[in-house]
């Protein structure tokens, strides 16, 4: 998904905050979830590999900086006095600068890789923080020492890098130069680069380690977080309430510290912005995922154009299943009447992923058998671990890790359905692309995810032979694309208004609760009467402090999969081969040229509300089941 923050954000369909309580954790094991191992990274922090390579890298990296830093210099400004006692660059020896730059961001990728997967997997691990916060300290500053290098790269003539030596890293220089307008002076950028683990990073560390280290009281219990929020799935009510209020009282007595970190990372974000001249908050975002400002404005006007005729509806159709008038919060998330949710043991769980990607491509299947084959997944509901799910790429010389909290429930079939597409992307791409090519817009990170989910979903819906229950798993479909599509988007909008009202001061916990309700009440509509106590719920949102704005890209993610998934069923002959070439692409095309094949175009508003009707006629057939007296 993403390299850079130290835990990847969670999944749109992960509902907790914190590993599981011993008492999950127990009922994990009895699943059979497993731990993964690090070792094709490092056998532990202490491994002298580890030294030898932080070692290797910092001798590569000055030697780096001697040998192409003049000349780079000389290259991007002939006429400077300085430049005049060096010989500039050819366009095939800055081939060779990329090459040797490539080799050495990979080595500092497998080490900041390992810090950060022993951190997800030992948050509350006070020697794992510090060793995490140690190597993320030297990782950067090695990169402060090679930071020249893609400085200069911006200065260069564009003219000058279109030359034929340089084309097979035409695509990776493109998008180095989109931020050529918002780059700053060197001294500045380097410093900005240096205080960063002091700064922002520290305050995401802080995040993490009081969200995994918080608990809440259940029945006289002190229980990790996420039993809390495990407990929302409830079929019985009460005690669906009684987890709501214990997650409000636990979030509440947490306030002054998420309201500051939130505060203070808004503000950060500002200054940085200011100092670099985007117009909007999001639009560093926008770049990032190499998406125009006008596409996103356009999916998030078409979802919230649908929230009547999409969660409103569906909600509502909810709230006569359970037989109330208004749904309460923690309603959203309940069992419908007469399911009755079977636990799925690991071993059931990952055949079934296996199969969904091994009847749409062999070749998936047997890139999906690697990581179910070894220890690449770290799925075990154990205290202390980070929260959600993620797919870390690490490297193209190793190969991705897959972290959940699985817990045997059919939303964790498909949550590990989810992760393994971004890991089947990631090894396609990185082998394909190499390291620097390889890292994808996360506006298109998702599709393979999403995609993933849906083939799994089809599999399942395919097999079910039982009407009643081929209900239950098309309702449950439907709560996961509101969850991905309404619910981020719903987001979205809460980190907007946020971003922008504290350009004039900070926000109260009052008023980030009066915002948080109002995209709620808007986005789910008037079946639900929200109570107070839901105001603290944006506190938990790991997005909003790991990623500011990363939550569209789910609902770019599912629209954009809901069309394509509508081209599969339509013409399924030759799709996997299109597929598969798109997800090697990697990050060298852009949406465009990715989903011309497929005769999809992201620019076109009614490309949205192709994915969304896929939605909607969901709801439809649930709505005719209904009046047949489902």
């Amino acid at each position: 998904m993403i390299r850079s923050p130290l835990s990847v954000p969670a999944s749109p369909s992960s509902t907790g905050a914190t590993a599981a309580a011993p008492q999950a954790a127990q009922a994990a094991e009895q699943l059979g979830a497993p731990r993964w191992d690090l070792g094709d990274l490092y056998l532990s922090p202490d491994d002298p590999d580890l030294k030898a390579d932080l070692e290797r890298l910092e001798r590569e990296a000055a030697e780096f900086e001697k040998r192409w830093k003049d000349r780079l210099e000389a290259t991007a400004n002939p006429s400077s006095p300085s430049s005049q006692d060096h010989v500039p660059l050819t366009p095939a020896e800055l081939a060779q600068a990329l090459e040797e730059y490539q080799d050495i961001e990979e080595g500092l990728g497998k080490v900041g890789s390992y810090a950060q997967l022993l951190f997800a997997a030992q948050t509350t691990d006070p020697a794992t923080g510090r060793f995490a916060q140690h190597v993320r300290e030297q990782v950067t500053a090695l990169s402060v020492r090679l930071l020249f290098f893609t400085l200069a790269l911006n200065r260069l003539d564009e003219n000058w890098l279109q030359d034929e030596a340089l084309a097979a890293w035409h695509p990776w220089l493109r998008d180095l130069r989109i931020f050529r307008p918002f780059q700053l002076s060197d001294d500045v950028e380097r410093a900005l680069m240096e205080i960063s683990v002091t700064g922002r990073a520290a305050w995401v560390r802080l995040f993490d380690e009081t969200m995994a280290a918080m608990t809440a009281e259940l029945d006289g219990r002190t229980v990790p977080l996420n039993d809390a929020f495990n407990q929302l799935t409830d079929a019985d009510r009460g005690k669906r309430a009684q987890a709501a209020q214990a997650i409000s009282a636990a979030l509440q007595a947490n306030q002054h510290l998420l309201v500051s970190i939130t505060n203070t990372l808004a503000k950060d974000k500002a200054v940085a912005d200011g100092m670099r001249g985007y117009p909007r908050p999001v639009s560093s975002r926008n770049r990032a995922n190499m998406v125009e400002d006008e596409v996103v404005d356009a999916l998030v006007t078409a979802v919230d154009q649908a929230y009547p005729r999409l969660s409103h509806r569906y909600y509502a159709l909810k709230a006569k299943w359970l037989g109330l008038e208004r749904l309460q919060h923690w309603d959203r998330n309940a069992p419908l009447p007469g399911h009755t949710e079977r636990l799925v043991p690991w071993q059931e769980g990952r055949e079934i992923v296996r199969e969904a990607y091994q009847a749409f491509d062999p070749g998936m299947g047997a890139l999906a058998s690697r990581f179910l084959d070894r220890p690449w997944i770290d799925a075990a509901a154990v205290a202390g671990k980070s929260s959600g799910a993620f797919a870390h790429p690490t490297v193209p010389s190793v190969h991705p890790y897959l972290l959940m909290n699985y817990q045997g429930r059919a939303r964790d079939v498909m949550t590990l359905a989810h992760e393994m597409g971004h890991g089947i992307h990631q090894i396609l791409a990185g082998q394909a692309q190499g390291y620097l090519k390889s890292s994808t817009p996360l506006t298109l990170a998702e599709t393979a995810s999403v995609f993933g989910e849906m083939l799994t979903f089809q599999s399942l819906l395919d097999a079910e032979k039982d009407p009643g229950k081929k209900r239950f798993l098309l309702a449950a479909k439907i709560e996961d694309m509101l969850n991905t599509v309404v619910r981020q988007t719903a987001f979205y909008q809460f980190e907007t208004q946020v971003h922008e009202e504290r350009r004039d001061g900070e926000l109260s916990a009052e008023r980030l609760g009066q915002i948080w309700r109002g995209v709620q009440e808007r986005s789910l509509g008037p079946a639900f009467e929200f109570t107070p106590d839901y105001d603290a719920y944006w506190s938990y949102i790991p997005h909003f402090i790991h990623a500011p704005f990363y939550v569209y890209a789910y609902a770019f993610g599912d629209c954009l999969v809901n069309a394509l998934y509508s081209v599969y069923r339509e013409q399924p002959e030759g799709f996997a081969a299109k597929y598969r070439t798109m997800l090697q692409a990697g990050g060298t095309l852009r949406h465009r040229e990715l989903l011309a094949p497929f005769g999809l175009d992201a620019s076109d508003p009614a490309f949205w509300n192709r994915g969304l009707d896929v939605i909607d006629g969901l709801i439809t057939t649930l709505e005719e089941e209904v009046a047949h007296g489902f």
